[in-house]
């Protein structure tokens, strides 16, 4: 499979041919459902907190006698039908994440990069590099591509790239390490430079 490779003109500068073991496999949606599940469960933090009736202060004594008052019969002011008391099943604090085998992992991300590619919403570029640190600069060469809300993988943690995209809003840059299903399904479009197409092939393939 071949795709076209744009300049930061967005000027196509040549083809570049890709892995089907990486970004030609069938989709398996079950897999990419369960990665996407596992990262907002892992990202919880499951502090939540609420007292029930044996944690809240008072009532520590019965308050009326159980008989001939009138009213219904009480055992503590602090049960849960009364203001101030517990709450019944409180939630406590817990950890929501579980765990998802390598080879799953691998799978569900070669889905997302394949179904990209044959959707049209995978562009190369030969590179990014930026001169100084400058948004507007780097939202030029996004408006080149003819590109919003893009997920950017970089093949190298170049700080003037990705502090010129820190503040646009819908502009996410990633290193070919910290790619993940959630983002790539989450932005509409994979800007990729050559190499860390190149850095993923060889990781994935």
């Amino acid at each position: 499979m071949n795709v076209s490779v744009y300049n930061m003109e967005g000027k196509e500068v040549g083809t570049m041919e890709l892995s089907d073991a990486v970004f030609g496999v069938e989709p398996n949606e079950h897999l990419v459902h369960m990665a996407v599940v596992q990262q907002l469960a892992n990202n919880r933090q499951g502090t939540q907190k609420a007292k029930t009736r044996s944690e809240v202060s008072g009532g520590g004594r019965k308050p009326w006698r159980q008989k001939d008052t009138g009213h219904a019969r009480q055992g503590s002011t602090r049960a849960p039908q009364w203001t101030g008391g517990g709450v019944v099943f409180a939630p406590v604090p817990r950890d929501y994440s579980f765990k998802m085998n390598k080879k799953e992992k691998r799978a569900a991300l070669k889905s997302v990069l394949s179904a990209a590619v044959s959707d049209k919403k995978f562009i190369v570029v030969d590179q990014l590099k930026m001169d100084e640190i400058k948004t507007k600069q780097f939202k030029a060469v996004m408006d080149n591509l003819k590109v919003s809300k893009a997920l950017v993988v970089l093949d190298s943690n170049d700080e003037k790239v990705m502090a010129s995209a820190r503040n646009i809003p819908d502009i996410k840059t990633a290193l070919t390490n910290t790619i993940n299903v959630y983002d790539v399904l989450r932005y509409n479009t994979v800007v990729a430079t050559r190499a860390a197409v190149e850095q993923i092939q060889e990781v994935y393939a």
